[in-house]
């Protein structure tokens, strides 16, 4: 009955439904739950970091990520996991790194110490670190590179170090690094080259940035001749800088220079050799001389791949031509440049691949610009003020990706994509489209990918039901559409990815492997019911987000057809309480996001049905600080599996008293001392005990009787055999009461009479005034208070409920003394 009204109280309500199993699971649960409550915790064992996130991976492995950014760390906290992979230490307020920080942290991959206040590294510090292949140490406040200051890290490929404000490198202290081969020293205040010669001696070095560095004078060839570099990638940006000079054993394999030219630079000279290996240049302008990169141009037989960024001067001075001449090159970037009075120059570059063009203030595409790039496979137009898709696309038909995002388009035109039928990814969003007509897309048969995002599109047509048959991913979200109907994309037969912030979901897609769905601004509900039927018919969905939106009567059986899913977000969903997740049948999911939704209380046993969690936030939810969430509490702490981002950030939201305290370090003992479990068990045991007792009175009351006194025959007997002369009488006669007379008349004289015995009677000798069950003691008294005992053996005497016990005692005495002092007197042996 305890049991039951229990489990009423705490989890049935008034759908109460109970057997005997379940109450038994449900109290040893319970029991062994409050067992674990009392048991100390330590919080370096939990799976949670403190202030520290370990980051979700969609791939199981052993690797292991922490994240411990923006947490103004004054020293690297001791309790990050000794198998990380990666950590991020950026952005925090490191003063130094000592020895202990990273001890035995030997599957450290990458470290990232960023924008710190670093600006001591103790000997030794890298010393465990044996597989370190990425160190940023960038935006410190470093003076020197010590002597083996970076011992340990023999396989460390990329190092960072720009932003310092280093003034020495010692000659040793790049001494380890022999796999190194990316150095990043950009932004630091040294002012000759000869200051970083230790740089040029790293044997295996590919890239090197001098970006920014405070040399007025870049010259090569007065560095030692016993060098053996194999530099790849110079980066060499510096307004500054008055001659650049790169001749001589640096240059043998450098195929990428990165430079700036500003007005102060005298003398630029590149070996021939140099410009004849060069395969990517990157060039930075603020100056207005056009002659020397364009002697530098004529000179590149190679080149692939250029980059110019504030060029205006130069396009108009003839860059582009001068580009285009360039029979090799398969990709230009042009950014931050006016270009849209030119764009007929590069009719001439019909050689391009690719064409990066992104915010160069274009607001039209001059008809022919693009009508020769016949090789044409990616062309960004994005960021800029193009008012139409530009007449030349629709002769681009090797176009595979093309990308028209953040432009003033606001209509599309039916033969704007007319011949591009090799493109594969279309991205049209932040603009002002407003609708999407069939005719537009059905030229698009190997479409891929479609972005249509942050636009104006109220309705789609009949886009989708014949065309974009092999359509993967759609995102619409963000897009006032009114009306859609619910069999749109039922004809996409490779569909696997949606996102929308559509209230009609559309129940016929069946091939979907993610779904995002975020609440518009016009609707305040989802309807379950069509998007049921849609998780129905999309088994193997393994992402789902449904976000922005009214979702606190969300039920478990809305997530049964999903058994494959893996990702869940419900963030900003209104949800109150996680019940739905018991029985939701979730048992692959990994991924699992409640943040910013109206949760207060958790039960932790709801997390028993999700087996495979790995990652739970729940982040911006009114916890409340009381008992009922003490076992939630304690799973946040001691569980080994999943870990509960942020955990030791959570604040109370309730009782008012303990608003803006956290809620991980609410007292969880306090909850131990209410009394509501020891009732729940002093209740159940009285019930349990009412129930023995009944049952052993009925049934072996008799039996119990006998064995207590057998029982306290043996401790009497045993106690007063320790006593030298316990015996007050010679014997003890049992009769029976209708005996008594022939007793008194033949038995008494002879024995006391003749032969000076003393016996023991029940009417002279017991003690008077007792009750029926101390008569017994006075039995058992007498029998071991005498000597002997004679038993006047009649009909009446066998038929005596009590004689016969004082027979059985007797009888208990001789066996446990192993003596003969048991007399039958029989008085008619005939009539027995």
């Amino acid at each position: 009955l305890s049991l039951s009204v229990f489990y009423y109280y705490f989890i049935g309500g008034d759908d109460l439904q109970i057997n005997m199993a379940s109450i038994n699971t449900l109290s040893l649960y319970f029991i062994l739950n409050l067992f674990f409550l009392l048991l100390p915790v330590n919080p370096l064992l939990a799976f949670s970091l403190k202030n520290c996130t370990i980051l979700y991976k969609e791939n199981i492995s052993a690797d292991v990520s922490v994240d411990c950014r923006s947490m103004n760390f004054v020293t690297v906290p001791d309790y990050i996991p000794k198998n990380t992979s990666s950590i991020q230490l950026g952005d925090n307020q490191l003063l130094s790194i000592n020895r202990k920080d990273f001890h035995g942290m030997s599957k450290l991959v990458n470290l990232n110490l960023t924008v710190n206040k670093i600006a001591y590294v103790e000997q030794g510090s890298f010393i465990d670190l044996v597989l370190l292949e990425t160190l940023d140490m960038g935006n410190n406040k470093l003076t020197s590179l010590t002597a083996n200051m970076f011992e340990g890290l023999s396989n460390l490929t990329v190092l960072v170090l720009s932003r310092n404000k280093i003034q020495h490198i010692h000659e040793s202290a790049f001494q380890c690094l022999t796999s190194l081969q990316t150095l990043d020293i950009a932004f630091i205040p040294l002012q000759k080259v000869a200051e970083i010669l230790p740089v040029f001696h790293l044997p295996q070095l590919l890239t090197l940035n001098l970006k920014y560095i405070s040399f007025t004078t870049f010259d090569t060839k007065n560095l030692p001749l016993n060098l053996s570099l194999s530099l790849k990638v110079l980066e060499i940006s510096n307004s500054n800088l008055k001659i650049l000079s790169i001749i001589g054993k640096i240059s043998p394999y450098l195929q990428t220079v990165d430079v700036l030219l500003t007005d102060s630079v005298k003398w630029v000279l590149f070996d021939k050799s140099l410009l004849k290996n060069i395969t990517s240049l990157d060039v930075a302008v603020a100056s207005d001389s056009f002659d020397v990169i364009h002697k530098v141009l004529e000179s590149l037989e190679r080149l692939r791949d250029i980059q110019f960024e504030c060029v205006d001067n130069w396009i108009e001075k003839g860059l582009l031509p001068a580009v285009c001449k360039i029979q090799t090159l398969r990709k230009l970037t042009i950014s931050q440049s006016h270009f849209h009075n030119f764009t007929t120059d590069l009719a001439s570059c019909a050689q391009l691949r690719e064409l990066n063009l992104e915010d160069t203030f274009m607001d039209k595409l001059s008809k022919g610009s693009m009508q020769s790039m016949t090789q044409l496979r990616f062309l960004n137009l994005g960021y800029n003020f193009l008012t139409e898709v530009p007449g030349d696309i629709r002769s681009l038909s090797t176009l595979e990706i093309l990308i028209m995002s953040a432009n003033d388009m606001y209509g599309l035109k039916c033969d704007d994509f007319s011949n591009t039928t090799g493109l594969k990814e279309l991205y049209l969003n932040i603009n002002h489209i407003t609708k999407l007509e069939r005719c537009i897309t059905e030229n698009l048969v190997n479409l891929k990918v479609l972005d249509m995002s942050n636009n104006k599109l109220k309705e789609f047509g009949d886009s989708f039901k014949i065309s974009l048959q092999k359509l993967e991913a759609l995102d619409i979200s963000h897009n006032p559409i009114r009306y859609l109907e619910t069999d749109v994309f039922q004809y996409l037969k490779t569909f696997q990815s949606l996102q929308s912030n559509n209230d009609k979901p559309f129940s016929d897609v069946n091939t979907m492997k993610q779904l995002t769905l975020i609440g518009s601004s016009n609707t305040q509900w989802v309807p379950f019911n069509t998007i049921r039927e849609m998780l129905r018919l999309n088994l193997q969905l393994k992402s789902l987000t449904l976000s922005s939106t009214d979702l606190s009567y969300l039920s478990s059986k809305f997530f049964l057809p999903l058994p494959n899913l893996q990702h869940l977000d419900l963030s900003m969903s209104k949800l109150r309480s996680l019940d739905f997740l018991v029985q939701a049948n979730l048992s692959a999911l990994r991924y699992l996001n409640l943040t910013d939704n109206e949760i207060s209380v958790i039960n932790e046993t709801v997390f028993q049905s999700l087996p495979s969690l790995r990652f739970l936030a729940l982040d911006n939810n009114p916890f409340s600080c009381e008992c009922s969430n003490a076992g939630f509490i304690h799973w946040v702490v001691t569980n080994p599996q999943t870990q509960v981002v942020n955990a030791h950030q959570y604040k109370c939201f309730f009782p008012v008293d303990k608003q803006e305290a956290l809620l991980l370090e609410f007292d969880v003992q306090s909850c131990r001392d209410d009394g509501s479990f020891l009732y729940f068990i002093s209740t159940s045991c009285l019930v349990a005990l009412t129930l023995l007792s009944s049952f052993v009175y009925h049934f072996l009351r008799w039996h119990l009787t006998y064995t207590f006194h057998l029982f306290w025959a043996f401790l009497y007997d045993s106690r007063k055999g320790r006593k030298k002369d316990p015996h007050r009488f010679d014997a003890f006669v049992s009769y029976n009461v209708r005996d008594e007379g022939w007793v008194y008349r033949e038995m008494l004289p002879v024995l006391e009479g003749e032969q000076g015995w003393r016996l023991c009677l029940h009417h002279r000798d017991f003690q008077p005034g007792k009750l029926w069950i101390d008569s017994l003691h006075n039995i058992t008294d007498a029998i071991y208070g005498s000597r002997k005992t004679i038993c006047v053996i009649s009909r009446s005497y066998l038929q005596s409920e009590w004689c016969s016990r004082e027979i059985q005692m007797q009888h208990e005495r001789k066996t446990c003394k192993k003596l003969l002092r048991f007399m039958q007197l029989f008085m008619d042996y005939a009539k027995l």
